[in-house]
């Protein structure tokens, strides 16, 4: 591909990207309003944007430090979080040619998230260019990362009152997210009280009062996942 083919092919990228773009930036600056409320230091903050690049993931993580939960134990709810990515990347890398190195995959996998993918997906192309999804996956990186700064700087003005609020941002993000599928599929209902009560065992019950809350949220996610799986083993597009 010449290079004015590859520049253009980005800059379409870039194109398609920016409603992905203007949407990354209010939640990411919720993250940074989030984080320095809990009094996370601000390199940490910048850091998780730039090198985790993981919104939902990064709301959990700063969750888990202010609970004081274990390195090994925000490593693997998040790792558990994201596993969906291994599938979003598998399927995106079947619309790359053949001849697109695995150095530039693992580049392209980096920017991927829920929404860069299905932007991707949806192109009506079989193939796609490399550069087409660099521009896609660059837009939305330097949005989320813009809105996180933009989440630190605005911290510093803001009440003590406004800021000791933002706590409730995850919950309220990943009510968000829930209720819009729980009203589509019934499955996804299910597996969500399933996960609540496993959950409300380990916080009631005396005989789980040694477990951690960050134990109690894998257990809980494995469960609910294992239970779901054996009941819809067809997916979760079932009403």
């Amino acid at each position: 591909m010449r290079y004015g083919e590859e520049k253009k092919e980005f800059w379409a990228g870039l194109k398609v990207g920016v409603p992905v773009a203007v949407g990354y930036i209010p939640i990411a600056v919720a993250f940074g309003l989030l984080a320095r409320s809990f009094d996370i230091p601000n390199q940490i903050t910048i850091l998780m944007s730039f090198l985790i690049y993981a919104g939902a993931s990064q709301f959990i993580g700063v969750n888990l430090l202010v609970l004081g939960a274990s390195y090994s134990e925000i490593i693997i709810t998040t790792f558990i979080l994201n596993l969906r990515h291994f599938l979003m990347t598998a399927a995106l890398s079947q619309k790359l040619g053949e001849e697109v190195s695995k150095k530039w995959r693992a580049l392209i996998a980096f920017g991927v998230t829920d929404e860069t993918f299905t932007v991707g997906v949806l192109q009506s192309d079989k193939k796609m260019s490399k550069y087409f999804i660099l521009g896609l996956n660059t837009i939305a990186f330097f949005s989320w990362n813009l809105g996180t700064w933009l989440g630190l700087f605005f911290a510093t003005s803001l009440p003590y009152v406004v800021k000791a609020s933002m706590g409730i941002a995850l919950y309220a993000m990943f009510i968000g997210l829930l209720v819009p599928n729980i009203r589509k599929a019934r499955p996804v209902l299910v597996i969500s009280c399933i996960a609540i009560a496993v959950n409300s065992l380990f916080y009631w019950l005396p005989i789980f009062a040694e477990i951690s809350k960050g134990w109690g949220i894998i257990v809980a996610t494995i469960v609910s996942a294992g239970i779901g799986a054996l009941i819809y083993p067809e997916g979760a597009q079932k009403t």
